[in-house]
């Protein structure tokens, strides 16, 4: 195991000459604040806990730190906004916590090359209302986006709705400023849309968790905005019609959508209690949730009336059309609002994972996932992206249940042994981090494990950059 020193007296006053006394803290409750992410319960050790945190302003702040911390052996953990489902941000090894919340600028809006330069603690639907301003569409879209920062997307490859249509984070980086291990600074990508001199490192970057470099500022692709959108809700009578449905929509309905969203029963409740509102059919087994887009009026219309015979045809009890921008924005706040519904109603620690499986196998994995929880006696609720095969999966059993750890534990297990044999794997989106990190070697032979460890020590020599995640070190 790598040996860490402690942040001295003498390493604080360094870091305040670097950055300004005001962008350096040691506060108890900034310190616990800036220490945990979103991950509900005790999932690691109280020790994971920042020695000192730190707010740089530019690239050359970076910079500068991170050579600090290279010299004195001190673990730099990064973080955005915190709303991380994977305990990416924790300081597993203490240290320096690295909030980029002050590098929050939307540097340039280019309209000639389709692109957008941010620095990483601009908040996603900043980034989403400025191309919005320009006629364009950026078009990653995670259901944290009117808190999540853009580096932690980055950072996590986040996923999120349209990732059916127009892919997850990865997709639409194509360039990335990074702090080095060594402190050097350097670019990765460019403005250009194809690119195939040396190894794609934006790419490794994205979605690398903080492990190999500090990403500084991003260069986003955009595209034409749709100038129409509508969402169709359609409740059905149980699950297996509603999952059944689903490739229908592009086999028989000849239309890719840009979201396909799945929500059950019990993730419809929460919700509405949680909201103090109410959908259509709040009693149906599921709802789904389809947006389309296009330019014509017409013939969106032609798209969205086709689709929605086909969901009659096939089971559906109704077809709502939310095609103005009231109608949409309750429909999809209601969706959004899921994940914190959960935790309002079942707080603590629960089964929380966002596994993911081939998208013909989703069928099978609700069916055998109902069995686990049917077995162990467990409440629970699914929802999430049916239309690439990530579903969000929350068990709960009740707080005054004695064996209660052991049946999250065993459910857990129990799925991930399913998800591995229909073929998927333990995240779609949220990543490993420190909560997953034992987990991995399940899904991952030791050649991967072993060539993980060997490319985080390329990047990273003294491994100080988010130590002890995604792979076990010990």
């Amino acid at each position: 195991m790598t040996e860490y020193r402690p942040v001295t007296a003498h390493v604080v006053e360094r870091l305040q000459n670097i950055l300004g006394a005001r962008n350096v803290s040691c506060d108890a409750d900034k310190l616990l604040t800036y220490s945990r992410d979103e991950v509900q319960g005790p999932f690691w050790k109280d020790g994971c806990l920042a020695e000192v945190v730190v707010f740089p302003e530019s690239t050359e702040d970076v910079a500068a730190l991170v050579r600090l911390a290279g010299e004195e052996r001190i673990p730099l953990t990064a973080r955005g906004a915190g709303t991380g489902l994977s305990g990416g941000a924790v300081p597993a090894r203490r240290g320096i916590v690295v909030s980029f919340e002050k590098m929050n600028r939307i540097i340039e809006l280019d309209r000639e090359n389709l692109t957008l330069t941010v620095e990483p603690g601009v908040v996603t639907a900043e980034i989403n209302r400025a191309a919005v301003d320009a006629g364009l569409l950026y078009a990653g879209d995670p259901c944290s986006g009117d808190a999540s920062f853009i580096g932690g997307n980055v950072a996590e490859n986040a996923g999120g709705n349209k990732v059916v249509k127009y892919g997850p984070t990865g997709s639409h980086v194509l360039a990335l400023e990074a702090v080095m291990a060594d402190g050097s600074v350097t670019w990765f990508g460019g403005k250009r849309r194809k690119d195939v001199t040396g190894y794609d490192f934006v790419h490794l970057l994205v979605g690398s968790e903080g492990t190999l470099a500090l990403i500084t500022k991003i260069v986003l692709k955009l595209l034409p905005l749709p100038a129409e959108v509508v969402d169709l809700l359609v409740p059905f009578p149980d699950v297996a019609s509603a999952v059944a449905f689903v490739p229908r929509i592009v086999t028989e309905g000849k239309v890719l959508p840009a979201s396909i969203e799945f929500m059950d029963r019990r993730s419809i409740n929460l919700t509405e209690r949680f909201l103090n509102t109410n959908l259509p059919y709040s009693d149906a087994g599921a709802h789904l949730i389809i947006q389309l887009e296009g330019n014509d009026a017409e013939s969106l219309a032609d798209e969205y009336e086709r689709i929605g015979d086909l969901c009659l045809a096939h089971g559906a009890l109704e077809v709502f059309v939310a095609d103005n921008r009231n109608s949409r924005d309750k429909l999809w706040k209601a969706r959004k609002s899921i994940t914190e519904s959960v935790w309002a109603f079942h707080p603590g620690k629960n089964v929380n994972e966002d596994v993911v499986v081939p998208t013909g196998a989703v069928p099978e994995l609700m069916r055998r996932l109902d069995e686990i929880v049917t077995r162990a006696g467990s409440a629970y609720v699914v929802f999430g992206h049916i239309g690439d095969g990530n579903m969000h999966v929350t068990a709960a059993p009740a707080p005054e249940e004695p064996d209660r750890e052991s049946i999250l534990h065993r459910i857990q297990d129990e799925l991930y042994d399913v998800v591995k044999s229909l073929g998927g794997t333990l995240t779609g989106e949220h990543g490993v981090g420190l909560k997953r990190r034992d987990a991995i070697t399940r899904f991952l032979d030791a050649t991967q494990i072993d060539l993980i460890r060997r490319v985080k020590l390329a990047f990273d020599p003294q491994n100080i950059l988010n130590p002890d995640k995604i792979v076990p070190w010990e």
